[in-house]
């Protein structure tokens, strides 16, 4: 079995705000395909560093490269825009512009690409908005008249209009109830497989978490203090991780045991 792709890779990373130290040789690999999700305390540096991944700020120290071109490198410029284009970002809040419709929201990345006609842009912003389950009698509304789910359903729309291969979300689920929270997650799940999405996630949502994660990088310490699946995470001896998961814990062992028992039930004749 071959090696899988490193869509974005993190090397030898230091962030530091005057003397304070938040990330400290950082090394991380985000794999083509799968759902990593990144959790840790307050302030941690969980945001700071996925909007280092975005090119939205600069690490002190060490490289950030996505798509194998160094956002540091004074020649990804050149390169930014159809990089840009392969990754879309759902803002924790949505981030929906409050001036512009629901529509205009969606058309506005298309429409910074200069290249498709209006009738083009019409199409595709109405099947971006079906994709995530907002109809057509919503385009017009502005975001003051949304509800908190259908803001974060908006800025997703608008996060994949250019069918990126990369899709950040920084706390997907935060401010809705349960049951928007689980109807989400199950959005984001068929468009993963749908579009082909490698995700890189922020939440502090358990529930989220253990539903979409196929690895979780710690951040404590300044470091990744491990990285891993579910199983390998909750296992490893961390005050944090001790703490994160004491809410879960038994939902966590149900499942590894349900699984266990699985695995070694006799086959029936």
């Amino acid at each position: 079995m071959s090696n899988p792709e490193c869509i974005i890779e993190i090397e030898s990373l230091y962030t530091q705000f005057g003397d304070h130290i938040v990330h400290r040789d950082i090394n991380l690999c985000v794999y083509r395909g799968e759902i990593l999700t990144l959790i840790g305390g307050s302030g941690s540096g969980k945001t700071t560093l996925l909007r280092q991944m975005l090119g939205l700020e600069e690490p002190a120290q060490g490289s950030v490269r996505i798509f194998g071109n160094d956002r540091a490198d004074a020649s990804f410029n050149y390169q930014k825009k159809c990089v840009h284009g392969r990754s879309g970002v759902l803002f924790q809040q949505g981030a929906l512009f409050s001036a512009l419709s629901v529509f205009d929201n969606v058309a506005l990345p298309l429409r910074e690409l200069h290249a498709l006609s209006e009738d083009m842009i019409r199409d595709l912003v109405m099947i971006k908005l079906d994709m995530v389950a907002i109809g057509p009698e919503h385009a017009n509304k502005m975001p003051a008249a949304l509800s908190g789910g259908m803001i974060k359903r908006v800025a997703l729309a608008r996060a994949l209009a250019l069918d990126p291969e990369v899709l950040f979300l920084d706390e997907p689920t935060a401010g809705l109830d349960p049951e928007l929270s689980e109807g989400f997650v199950e959005l984001v799940l068929a468009l993963r497989n749908e579009m082909d999405l490698t995700i890189v996630m922020v939440t502090h949502d358990l529930d989220t978490l253990v539903a979409l994660s196929d690895r979780i990088a710690v951040l404590a310490d300044q470091q990744v203090v491990v990285i891993g699946t579910l199983d390998e995470v909750y296992r490893f001896p961390h005050p944090f991780i001790n703490s994160f998961f004491k809410s879960i814990r038994h939902k966590i062992e149900q499942k590894n045991n349900s699984e266990q028992t699985w695995k070694t039930a006799p086959m029936l004749s």
